[in-house]
């Protein structure tokens, strides 16, 4: 019998969780129709996950947090795309944030505070945990989120740092293309769309983001390095930080992530199945 490869182990394991995740969703839904909280909080605390995508402008994480919200059943809170959504909406909220984020600034720690809570306590799919994108970027940020949790009895599980030079940033960022309703994105060069502009998954047009430029983004990455590098100081003290090298291709990337996520789960349902087929968990 030929030897197994790596890419049909990383596939069956893949599968095997998005199967375990269903499974997840059922049982909660049939605790929910039992009124079995305590089964279901427990579930929760130790089946989803609570994690945020740390990176600079361009490091990958809209190309990442779809698939970890897909494995996971998760909200993905992307606040770009949400304060993007505000400007389009041309709300006097997005009309402040359209001009700070021409600019390459960065909205103040209230407003994303309070956005960010509001999707926590009303979003029905971050149940089952969230992937913050974008959130927080500063310290008062962290510690706020750490005090949401807290009063829900959760604390964060994860805090990814994609990591990537900023000389390769430019080239990424001046041919990224994206859809507007998911969060996809995609890349003239490195990562383009079947068909030209258009969504591979709904067929709806791609945008190119006014603030996806060379000049604006080198002030976005000052702003970016400048708030966030105490973020990452405050999550290493509190043992959750794991960096990637976001410079590889993306697939790799995403095993790298598997296995930030494997390290941190106990003994599961996943490694015995895997065990009982003769793959190691």
């Amino acid at each position: 019998m030929a030897p197994i490869k790596d890419e049909t182990v990383d596939a069956l394991r893949d599968t095997i969780h998005k199967l375990e995740s269903r499974v997840q969703q059922l049982e909660a839904k049939l605790g929910s129709t039992r009124g079995d909280s305590s089964s279901r909080e427990t579930r929760s605390s130790t089946e989803s996950v609570r994690m945020i995508l740390m990176g600079p402008p361009g490091a990958g994480k809209g190309t990442q947090a779809p698939r970890i919200k897909e494995k996971y059943c998760a909200c993905h809170l992307a606040t770009g795309d949400m304060l993007r959504s505000q400007v389009a909406k041309k709300t006097s909220l997005g009309r402040e944030a359209k001009k700070i984020m021409d600019q390459g600034g960065l909205v103040s720690d209230e407003i994303m505070v309070n956005m960010i809570k509001g999707e926590l306590e009303n979003n029905m799919e971050c149940r089952q945990g969230f992937i913050l994108d974008g959130f927080p970027r500063t310290v008062a940020q962290a510690e706020r989120l750490d005090g949401m949790l807290a009063d829900k009895n959760q604390k964060l599980q994860h805090a990814v740092e994609l990591q990537i030079d900023d000389g390769l940033l430019v080239s990424r960022i001046t041919g990224r293309l994206i859809h507007p309703a998911s969060g996809r994105s995609y890349h003239k060069i490195f990562n383009p769309p079947k068909a030209s502009m258009t969504d591979d998954v709904t067929g709806e047009p791609l945008i190119q983001r006014s603030d996806d430029n060379a000049e604006t983004l080198k002030k976005r990455l000052s702003t970016y390095h400048e708030q966030t590098s105490p973020v990452v100081a405050y999550y290493k003290r509190t043992g959750i930080w794991k960096p990637i090298d976001a410079s590889q291709e993306p697939g790799q990337v995403w095993k790298s992530l598997l296995g930030v996520f494997e390290k941190e789960k106990p003994s599961s349902t996943t490694g015995s199945l895997l065990s009982r087929i003769g793959l190691k968990g």
